[in-house]
């Protein structure tokens, strides 16, 4: 056994363990790059950058206890880099092609016997070229991931030096605070400050901190208690097309990126989140994709497991998985774009300060410790109430370089577990916003129908923004409105109209960029 052998984490035990014969836990991207770069270069920047990452040159290995990383005495750049071009069919476009090479890929499994990665060059795309990236999610969640990709492009820093341990135990990060029988200490623990997940995490973090008084410790275990029973008892999903049983043949699309400045000029003219306004674009989209296929969709809302990063941004670069997941229920129903934009911000207003992200992330790692079947049990929980896991992954401001050439788009598909069968991913790169959609084919044969209609939701969210009254006119939809109506209540005030009478001229400039719907 190899000296650098390392105990796997309890949460990446689950994530490994979860794959199945419809559904593996492979995170899979898509790089576009111009000019092309060459085999050799791509080989030669993994070889120097990524591999200062220890993990990517260790294998999983399994014994009494659990698995271990270890380092894989044959390793061989080679292996997980392949070159190949896109075969095309008579009548298929380039873009065409590269997805269904993707959907193939990530249904392929990746081999145990050496590191849980792959890169696949396409040689000639588009005049340059296309990285297919593949990753088990046991190596990284996506944050994780975006920091290692970001540390590995032109002008990209090294990792941190990683601290040696001295405690001799397994090196889960939190896992000596958080996965431990939830006592009472634990429970007052979780709740030192009383204001939401992130500060909870700091005291968890530093367990040496004083704790607060009884009444913040009351309402914090009141707080954990609503939230577990809430994470138990969610009712079943709206039924839909979209929920079924998976054969495990996958379908990917993506669309052109909308410009972030402008869904930024909406959120701010609504008074709501960039979040807000995004989920709001999916609602519509999947809600206009069900009634173009001949069903309605009207009163109808379906779930989306959506991840919610736990670990400060700054220990990203030390892999694993560091999120919690929070049920969001997505009103497809809604067809009004304004009282659905509105709908989704009082639910992501009701997730504030929840538990449920900390909650869900107990649950992966106490089901890391299970036997396999049981675990599914566990796990299948989430699956049975849920659509769809859908994440929000913010990138670079600005175009980044890889290998000389620029790295123009940049995707990546979120992976299902038990039998979901979609997950919609949300990128911010380079000034703009994009979606991407990974469907099972019997639920979602066409995912690329569901893509098109994120621009025209936008545009119509855009343009219905454009016609609303402003300033003081506005505050007549509040806070009295129909229900999910009219942005949250707040106090009129000159700053105020002046704000929304700002973000009504940039939400019009804006317009100049969007499509008509």
């Amino acid at each position: 056994m190899s000296s650098a052998a390392e105990r796997m984490s309890r949460v990446d035990t689950a994530w490994l363990r979860m794959d199945s014969d419809v559904n593996l836990m492979m995170i899979v991207g898509v790089w576009l790059l111009a000019p092309a770069v060459s085999y050799e270069a791509v080989c030669e920047r993994l070889r120097t950058a990524l591999l200062r990452y220890p993990r990517f040159r260790q294998k999983v290995v399994e014994d009494a206890l659990g698995y271990l990383w270890v380092d894989d005495e044959h390793f061989d750049i080679e292996r997980h880099v392949s070159r190949e071009r896109l075969a095309r069919r008579r009548g298929q476009s380039e873009r065409q092609a590269l997805q269904e090479r993707t959907a193939e890929l990530a249904t392929t499994p990746l081999d145990r016997e050496h590191p849980l990665w792959h890169w696949h060059l396409i040689e000639d795309y588009e005049g340059g070229s296309a990285i297919i990236i593949r990753i088990h999610h046991c190596i990284g969640d996506g944050i994780a991931l975006m920091s290692v990709l970001l540390s590995i492009t032109d002008g990209g820093h090294a990792p941190p030096r990683r601290r040696p341990r001295g405690n001799g135990r397994d090196g889960d990060w939190l896992a000596d605070t958080v996965v431990r029988p939830l006592t009472d200490l634990t429970v007052r623990a979780i709740g030192l400050y009383g204001e939401g997940v992130a500060r909870s995490i700091d005291l968890l973090a530093h367990p040496g901190k004083p704790l607060a008084g009884s009444l913040d410790m009351a309402r914090v275990a009141l707080q954990v208690a609503s939230d577990a029973a809430s994470l138990a008892l969610m009712p079943d999903d709206s039924p839909t097309r979209l929920k079924g049983h998976p054969v495990g043949l996958k379908r990917v699309a993506w669309c052109e990126p909308l410009p972030l400045d402008d869904v930024k000029a909406v959120a701010k003219a609504m008074h709501c989140t960039v979040n807000d306004v995004l989920l709001s674009c999916v609602a519509g989209a999947i809600g206009a994709y069900l009634r173009e296929v001949g069903d309605d969709p009207a009163g109808k809302e379906i779930r989306a497991m959506v991840p919610v990063n736990l670990r400060p941004l700054e220990q990203a670069h030390e892999l694993g998985n560091g999120f919690g997941l929070v049920p969001l229920v997505l009103p497809i129903g809604i067809e009004h774009p304004i009282e659905r934009l509105y709908a989704v911000h009082a639910r992501m207003s009701q997730l504030k300060g929840s538990y449920q992200p900390l909650l869900a992330f107990l649950i992966l790692a106490a089901s890391g410790l299970l036997v396999k079947p049981a675990q599914d049990l566990v796990t299948g929980l989430f699956a049975r109430k849920t659509t769809a896991v859908m994440t929000n992954v913010p990138g670079p401001r600005e175009p980044l370089k890889f290998c000389g050439s620029t790295l123009r788009q940049n995707m990546f598909w979120v992976p299902q577990s038990g039998h979901i069968g979609m997950g919609v991913s949300i990128l911010s790169y380079g000034g703009g916003v994009q979606f991407g959609l990974i469907t099972d084919k019997k639920l979602c044969p066409e995912p690329q129908k569901i893509i098109d209609r994120f621009a025209p939701e936008f545009a119509k969210l855009l343009w219905v923004t454009m016609m609303l009254p402003w300033g003081d006119q506005l505050e007549a939809l509040e806070p009295n409105g129909s229900p999910g109506y009219g942005p949250p209540a707040r106090s009129a005030s000159p700053a105020r109209s002046r704000a929304a009478s700002g973000g009504r001229r940039r939400a019009a400039r804006a317009s100049a960029s969007a499509s008509t719907p």
